[in-house]
């Protein structure tokens, strides 16, 4: 048995702390190196085009493409306006060198949240591209014609009715255009819900005197309910899924025809990792019919986390993450993109984020691809 004197048990408890410090300092050492190779590994992409600023608070970008001339293509944009519930809300429509189209801007919204765009829709004998909103505090969607923005929905069309007010109030919107017979469906997400019916899905059907009604078709959604909200939704015509952010869980994944006899079954859960908060805006970039990649803003971070769009060849609903970049765009809550050519600054397409400075960023796919991702049109690099 050995019997510590006090001098060495002093002497022991020296040493003992000695290596908790140091330990300690390993530690700090370890952490700050980590912290470095994040910073670094995570660089900073430089926007192509900033848009002019918007009045109160962006949100929301969609993308239209001109059908004859790409280079007229428009990017929409929400401003929420003020918080007082008053319609000073707008949509504002861009052209690609980032300047406001001030002749196309909707005014007297009543907090405008999200926006997206379908094209060919059957209007009497003609086949019109609409762009369509969420109006949070009129508890209805705005339809209007692209390129000219004239409304096409009576002043607006009631959604989530029969509801108390607390669960009316629309947030996120996304388009679903099903390949078999045209008809066009908005799916629309709200400010707050139950799981299981949280989002509603409705059939946009022509109303007559050249105006667009809605049906109600389908209630679907399953929600973490982690204090967080349902906003983000985007839509794959060709493959024929929609995606929505459960911001403090993932990102869901089902059917977007609600004829699909699966409709009411969730297939994926995505984006669950990696996350310092919520997932906000979500934006498709297709490379091909089947191939392409989900992006996801990572809106506390200033990341963008990409998501493989096929999933895996044994299993299409398993979608691995790729790749995780870096904007200069800040807490980005929605964003868009499409892989068309546009003009000579964006010859792959194009890559759309409400950046909180009141604007909207536009990328270059290819600066967001590096040597890592495909580019439409392109081979790998």
């Amino acid at each position: 048995m050995t019997i510590l004197t006090k001098k060495s048990a002093k002497s022991a408890q020296k040493e003992s702390l000695k290596t908790e410090w140091i330990t300690l300092a390993v530690l700090l050492l370890i952490s700050a190196a980590v912290l470095g190779w994040a910073v670094n590994h995570f660089h900073k992409i430089a926007p192509a085009v900033e848009t002019q600023k918007t009045k109160d608070d962006t949100d929301d970008p969609a993308i239209w493409i001109h059908p004859t001339d790409p280079a007229k293509s428009l990017i929409l944009g929400t401003d929420k306006g003020t918080n007082d519930g008053k319609p000073s809300g707008r949509l504002y429509v861009f052209d690609l060198s980032g300047n406001k189209l001030k002749n196309k801007t909707v005014k007297h919204l009543k907090r405008p949240n999200n926006v997206d765009v379908e094209y060919g829709f059957a209007l009497g004998d003609t086949l019109i591209d609409i762009a369509v909103v969420t109006e949070r505090y009129a508890n209805s969607l705005r339809i209007f014609r692209l390129p000219d923005m004239t409304p096409v929905d009576n002043g607006g069309i009631e959604i989530f009715a029969g509801l108390p007010d607390s669960l009316r109030q629309p947030m996120g919107i996304g388009l679903y255009k099903r390949p078999a017979d045209g008809a066009i469906f908005a799916i629309v997400s709200r400010k707050s819900g139950p799981s299981g019916s949280y989002l509603w899905q409705y059939l946009l059907k022509e109303g007559g005197n050249g105006q667009i009604t809605a049906e109600k078709v389908r209630e679907f959604g399953e929600f973490g309910n982690r204090g967080s909200e349902i906003e983000a939704i985007a839509v794959d015509d060709e493959l024929g899924y929609v995606y929505y952010s459960d911001e403090y869980f993932g990102v869901r994944k089902y059917y977007a025809d609600p004829g699909q006899p699966n409709s009411q079954q969730q297939l994926a859960i995505l984006a669950t990792e990696y996350f310092q908060q919520d997932r906000e805006g979500i934006a498709i970039y297709k490379t091909g019919e089947k191939t392409g990649y989900i992006l996801v803003s990572d809106q506390a971070a200033n990341l963008f986390h990409i998501y493989k769009r096929e999933g895996e060849p044994e299993n299409p609903n398993q979608h691995p993450l790729i790749k995780t970049v870096r904007l200069s765009a800040k807490e980005t809550d929605g964003c868009d993109a499409v892989s068309l050519a546009l003009n000579p600054q964006f010859p792959h397409g194009i890559f759309v984020a409400m950046s909180n400075y009141r604007k909207f960023q536009y990328y270059r796919w290819e600066d967001i691809a590096g040597k890592d991702l495909e580019i439409a049109g392109k081979n790998v690099q």
